[in-house]
């Protein structure tokens, strides 16, 4: 992708927050008005929702399946939650990158981390955090697609996962969807101009320095 005729390397975009802090609902926002910005889509031994498709939402594996791509080296990511493994496939990520496409992750703190060691130079990470514990309560039963001692479950792991916040490159309190997709979006923007991305840069530089 270039900008301003200046080629650019792609970035990785990381949302993570507790569940029913709205990241899902801030990701399909953004995916919606950035051409440039394409889902990761992971892979997941969790079982298919109704509301979910094949390949679209996730790659859903069996356990077998999952265990031998990690064996493999298949994944930029993987993590337990809930139960449920989850992992990025690193093949399609790293292409993207390379052609200058932007990837959005919806990944926990724990997935956040291992890209970071692999990957920091292309990494932009973002915590969205809900703005009060009564609210993440209200959203996540809001939902009713989860049983009572899931949603307990889910609160007492938020705790633990906000204890991460200071890990991140940014933080967005979703008091507000609408805000919320605004300051993303203004990260975004802020991060596609970074010098270090713009491979194209110097070439440019050079030629307005010849007077081309």
């Amino acid at each position: 992708m270039s900008q301003g005729g200046i080629e650019r390397r792609g970035l990785m975009l990381v949302l993570s927050s507790p569940s029913g802090a709205g990241k899902t609902t801030i990701a399909r926002e953004l995916l919606a008005r950035d051409d440039n910005l394409t889902l990761s889509v992971s892979a997941t031994t969790r079982p298919m929702r109704s509301d979910e498709t094949e390949g679209v939402d996730y790659l859903f594996v069996d356990q077998a399946r999952f265990d031998a791509m990690v064996a493999e080296g298949a994944f930029l990511e993987h993590a337990k939650v809930f139960g449920h493994g989850y992992g990025t496939p690193q093949a399609a990520v790293a292409a993207a990158l390379a052609a200058g496409r932007d990837v959005l992750f919806d990944i926990d703190w724990q997935g956040t981390q291992q890209v970071a060691e692999k990957t920091r130079e292309d990494l932009v990470s973002v915590f969205i955090l809900p703005p009060s514990t009564g609210e993440l309560e209200r959203r996540l039963r809001a939902r009713a697609q989860d049983p009572e001692a899931v949603v307990r479950g889910r609160m007492a792991k938020a705790a633990d996962e906000m204890s991460h916040w200071a890990e991140y490159d940014y933080i967005v309190v979703n008091q507000d969807v609408e805000e919320s997709v605004a300051a993303v979006r203004s990260i975004l923007a802020a991060e596609r101009l970074r010098r270090e991305r713009r491979v194209g840069l110097h070439d440019f530089v050079e030629t307005l320095r010849r007077g081309s």
